[in-house]
C-alpha cells in the first residue's frame, strides 16, 4: 500500500509561521510609532519657531507676514509650508512632513485652523 503526498501544510507549521509574523510585528510597528511622534515633534517646533517669528514681525513692523525669507526662519528638513493666511485679527498656518500623512496648525486671533482648537497652541491630526 503506497501513502499518497500531503499537499499544503499542517497546523503545527501555520501556528509556528503565525508566531514568527506576530514576533516581527511587535519589533517593527513600535518602530514606526517612534517615528511619527518624532516628526509630529519636529512639525509642533516648526510652527511654535514661526509663531516667534511672527510675533517679532508685529512688534517690529505692525504686522503679519505670509512669509519669511530662509536667512530669517525656515522650516525643518522634511517639513512641508507653511502656508500662512492672515485674519482678520491674526494669522493661522498649517506644515505637513514628506514622511508623514499628518498634517499640523496652529492660529493666532479669534479665526482657528482645524486641527489647532486653541490660540497659540500648535495641533496635529490624529
Amino acid at each position: 500500500m503506497t501513502r499518497r503526498a500531503a499537499a499544503g501544510f499542517t497546523i503545527v507549521e501555520l501556528i509556528i509561521v503565525m508566531a514568527i509574523i506576530g514576533l516581527l510585528a511587535t519589533i517593527v510597528i513600535p518602530k514606526f510609532a517612534a517615528r511619527d511622534r518624532a516628526l509630529v515633534a519636529t512639525m509642533k517646533s516648526d510652527l511654535r519657531n514661526l509663531l516667534t517669528q511672527e510675533e517679532a514681525r508685529k512688534i517690529d513692523s505692525g504686522s503679519y507676514a505670509v512669509s519669511f525669507p530662509p536667512t530669517i526662519w525656515s522650516p525643518s528638513t522634511g517639513v512641508t509650508g507653511p502656508t500662512i493666511t492672515l485674519t482678520a485679527d491674526g494669522w493661522a498656518a498649517s506644515v505637513g512632513h514628506v514622511s508623514s500623512p499628518r498634517t499640523c496648525a496652529i492660529f493666532v486671533g479669534s479665526t482657528p485652523l482645524a486641527p489647532a482648537t486653541q490660540e497659540g497652541v500648535p495641533t496635529c491630526t490624529p
